[in-house]
């Protein structure tokens, strides 16, 4: 009875936490128009965080030191990739920078397949195949060739690309426990964003209404990037991977949903007919292989 009201919980706080992820552009276009233009925002953001996680990171230094630098690197490339992410919203539209984010699975499988040489079972194979149709119908929806048609999109494919080599670095050598590695992703996403940021836009001169926006920006680093993250952690651990891919989908629904209601973004059928094929291949990413020797990952 307590094993089910922990995975219970653990489930709808993973639910929460991607449903609240899909408002993560909010905050990121309130930085943008308040003076934090372009890649300043994030790089508030993630300094806020770094402040958050700094103290809970100290207590757990000696796992740091004892971490093998690729562990490391690993680690602070998904921040660089999610900093990525996160400009992304500036530049690009709410639902499209999602669903590019969420081909994540079929790159994470490519690298897995001809990087580190894993075992592909057919089903993943139909996820590749799917996901990539999506993006083709996403990218080529305005006629012509189906690429990126602006910077959000681009650094949105980027990061997932960057992402899915993080992950599989993290999961192949990376034992490192929750707050020191939060701590090392918010860094490199903090780093990433410092080198991005005078390149996008220049040095932030005037900022409106300063003791308003320096609390926006410390409340969406603890509470987006430090509380539900950590939170999210909690709950990963407790639950298969599969329910937690489900689950953090809520992400898509609740990012197009908010950006048609509140930033009139709406996605054109073609666009609508490619997300479902992506989020399909997310599902069969996630779906259950048969067989132990099916996908004998380290």
């Amino acid at each position: 009875m307590r094993e089910g009201r922990t995975i219970f919980l653990a489930s709808v706080i993973t639910l929460l936490t991607g449903a609240f992820w899909g408002l993560y552009w909010l905050p990121v276009r309130a930085l943008d128009a308040r003076g934090l233009a372009g890649a300043w925002g994030t790089v508030g953001v993630t300094l806020a965080a770094l402040v958050l996680l700094g103290p809970f990171a100290w207590r757990r230094r000696h796992e740091i030191a004892v971490t093998s630098p690729v562990a490391l690197a690993s680690i602070a490339l998904g921040g660089g990739a999610f900093a990525l992410y996160s400009i992304g919203f500036v530049y690009g539209r709410v639902a499209l920078v999602i669903l590019l984010w969420f081909l994540t699975p079929v790159w994470s499988t490519l690298i897995g397949r001809f990087v580190m040489g894993w075992p592909t079972p057919r089903l993943r194979l139909y996820a590749i195949a799917l996901g990539l149709a999506g993006l083709a119908l996403i990218l080529g929806a305005g006629g012509g060739l189906p690429l990126p048609r602006d910077l959000g999109e681009w650094m949105t494919l980027a990061g997932g690309v960057l992402w899915s080599i993080s992950t599989t670095g993290i999961r192949a050598t990376s034992r490192l426990s929750p707050a020191p590695s939060a701590f090392v992703f918010s860094l490199g996403a903090a780093l990433a964003s410092l080198i991005l940021a005078p390149i996008l836009a220049p040095l932030p001169s005037v900022v409106e209404a300063l003791p308003a926006t320096l609390a926006l920006t410390l409340g969406t680093g603890a509470i987006w990037w430090g509380l539900s993250l950590a939170a999210l952690m909690w709950a990963t651990v407790r639950l298969e991977p599969a329910r937690v891919g489900i689950l953090l989908m809520t992400e898509v629904v609740v990012g197009a949903i908010s950006a048609a209601l509140l930033a009139h973004e709406m996605l054109s059928p073609m666009e609508l007919a490619g997300g479902l094929l992506v989020l399909g291949a997310g599902v069969l990413e996630l779906w259950p292989v048969k067989g132990t020797n099916a996908e004998s990952r380290p």
